[in-house]
């Protein structure tokens, strides 16, 4: 009947006396007093709408609990619970410390997230700030290591520069942990070649394995696809650390890459197993799973000399997690150590390329390579193409398992006791029909030496199947020696036309625009300089640019807005003019927001004269002149 049987002392003292609150009071009653007598607070109901709220939720067959405020503060939840007969037993619970926690809680969450904010923001700041002078700071000194110097002062200059960039790679790694920290990294997926990928970062690693006498290997599935969709960017981003560790603790013996996977059935997904292996100093037991920590370095008396922020497995930890995949490591202390990486990946359904025909004659191949890792995975790739393999591991045993039966070499280049082109001499001597193939980690080098002319190819190491099946279906007919090398960063020009090419710079720092102008010095170019977002307008009408690299931060007028104006001009019948971003700020959306305001590319400084350069060929109209006249070399 919805009166009160019985009630507590505590829930009596809410009423504070009231002698009207006892056994047989109604319930009606009981929420009329408690507006009425100012024991409860509404908040912004009136007390006939609570009442009435109070009142159609006594009724329900089972009360949802609810929370009410006292008129001093204190909170009290209520929980309702009907008997069989229709009784009904109310617990009110007093939560007034525990809403005061959340509260607390909340502020504090509010306050951490503005901390979070404040210092994305101020990381971006300072990105800005340090990298403006940096830019000016490296690039004189690349500048200056082109001038006649002393060894001395190329010393000198290249201590500058060296520290300089290594500077930028801390500031780096500081601003991605910090953009993954605050879930402001953006993965951009877009199909890639992932065993090109692993290739492009080994061959980037490939002059200081070379420098330490290392051996760079890569093993890739012959049986996996190679064109998958993901973000190449940080893909390559997590593996250049792992490969850059493994370089740079390893002191003798190889660096291994191995990819393995699978692909379900019906699926278009492959799970990846991606390994990097070194013979390195490896990692005590103890110090294995603190590894992937932030600003962790494996501290002891060998290892000392090895700089870094100690944020690449961090970041590569967290990398992977956001791709959905996972990390491990396998190390013993003096032996080595083994990351690995599983990934699922879409695979790019985008159909194989054009297969290449292998000459008639071609059937057994001989493989000379002194690592016997690199002779298995060489006989392996060979064997895949069908033809017989038989692998050696130095040039006497070549020389005497010599016979007629070999149709093909392929040798390693830098081996102990006798080298590659060494052992081409005294085959060429015996089988002078033979055509040998050179793997080289430095293929410059072999063009230097006389034997080179012995050659009928040279490729890089380690060696991309699709590169080793190429040179293998060239050797159909008699041809110059075919080099393969990682491609110049500029591209190749036309005959000269009748004008230089246009270029407008917008860059409002003048010792930025000091290293702009010498970098640029040897080319046949028109260049011109804005110093904020107003004159680069004002420019642009009048200088007609070919190509515009546009500052993003400028006082007056900054360059998104610039560009943007310029693009409603354009708008009106003129043709559209390619715009560079040049920036020093470097978290994630910048790049979004900068492509969004009409610019096409984006170049983070400090400012590489190679990129520049590029950037300059790629966009060249017809009817200008070649950027670099004949008798300048391009730079490398």
């Amino acid at each position: 009947d919805s009166l009160m049987i019985a009630a507590n002392k505590s829930y009596l003292a809410v009423f504070d006396g009231l002698e009207e609150i006892r056994p047989g009071v109604s319930y009606v009653r009981i929420l009329q007093l408690l507006t009425e007598e100012g024991i409860v607070d509404t908040g912004d109901s009136p007390p006939a709408d609570w009442r009435a709220m109070m009142t159609g939720r006594w009724q329900s067959p089972s009360p949802d609990p609810t929370v009410i405020r006292l008129w001093n503060g204190q909170y009290i939840k209520l929980i309702d619970q009907r008997g069989h007969g229709g009784d009904v037993v109310s617990l009110a619970l007093n939560i007034t410390e525990t809403v005061r926690y959340e509260k607390e809680l909340k502020k504090a969450r509010e306050r951490a997230e503005a901390a979070n904010r404040a210092k994305s923001t101020f990381l971006a700041n300072m990105s800005h700030e340090i990298r403006t002078p940096m830019n000016g700071v490296v690039g004189m000194a690349e500048l200056l290591r082109d001038t006649t110097l002393d060894e001395e002062q190329k010393l000198y200059v290249d201590t500058i520069k060296n520290s300089g960039e290594a500077l930028l790679v801390i500031i780096n790694d500081v601003l991605d942990y910090s953009k993954i920290e605050a879930e402001k990294l953006v993965l951009h997926p877009e199909p890639f070649d992932l065993e090109r990928c692993i290739h492009e970062v080994v061959l980037l690693l490939q002059p200081v394995a070379r420098d330490k006498s290392i051996e760079m290997v890569v093993e890739y599935d012959l049986f996996l696809p190679t064109v998958f969709v993901g973000d190449p960017g940080r893909i390559r981003q997590v593996l250049t650390n792992l490969l850059g560790n493994a370089v740079k603790f390893t002191s003798r013996g190889h660096v291994l890459v191995r990819v393995v996977g699978m692909q379900h059935e019906g699926s278009t997904e492959t799970q990846l197993h991606i390994t990097v292996e070194d013979t390195g100093i490896g990692i005590a037991a103890e110090k294995v799973e603190h590894i992937f920590g932030e600003f962790n370095q494996v501290e002891d008396e060998r290892n000392r000399q090895f700089e870094g922020t100690g944020l690449g497995l961090a970041i590569s930890e967290k990398l992977i997690k956001l791709m959905g995949g996972t990390i491990w490591v396998d190390s013993e202390e003096g032996v080595g150590s083994c990351f690995g990486f599983r990934l699922a990946l879409e695979t790019d359904d985008t159909g194989p390329e054009e297969p290449l025909g292998l000459p008639e004659h071609l059937k057994k191949i001989m493989v000379v390579d002194d690592l016997e890792v690199n002779r298995l995975i060489m006989g392996k790739q060979i064997e895949a193409f069908g033809l017989k393999v038989h692998c050696v591991e130095n040039g006497p045993q070549a020389l005497e398992m010599l016979d007629d039966s070999f149709d093909a070499i392929v040798t390693d280049h830098n081996m102990p006791g006798m080298d590659g082109l060494e052992l081409a001499r005294l085959l060429k001597e015996r089988r002078d029909d033979l055509p040998i193939i050179l793997a080289s980690s430095d293929p410059g080098a072999a063009e230097q030496d006389p034997a080179f002319a012995l050659i009928r190819g040279v490729m890089p190491k380690p060696t991309p199947r699709r590169m080793l099946l190429r040179h293998l279906a060239a050797l159909e007919a008699e041809q110059r020696p075919q080099v393969d090398r990682l491609p110049s960063a500029v591209a190749s020009t036309p005959s000269a036309q009748s004008r230089p090419m246009r270029i407008l710079a917008a860059e409002d720092n003048k010792t930025n625009q000091l290293v702009f102008e010498k970098m640029l010095k040897s080319l046949d170019i028109d260049l011109k300089f804005a110093g904020n977002g107003i004159e680069a307008i004002e420019l642009y009408q009048k200088f007609a640019p070919d190509l515009i690299f546009m500052d993003i931060s400028m006082p007056q007028m900054d360059g998104k807005e610039a560009s943007e104006r310029i693009r409603v001009i354009e708008g009106q019948g003129i043709s559209r003019v390619p715009i560079v971003a040049l920036t020093a700020h470097a978290m994630d959306g910048d790049r979004e927001g900068i492509l969004a305001a009409g610019l096409d590319h984006y170049l983070t400084k400090p400012l590489r004269k190679v990129e520049i350069i590029s950037m300059i060929a790629k966009y060249r109209p017809d009817d200008a002149r070649a950027i670099i006249p004949e008798n300048v070399q391009a730079p490398a």
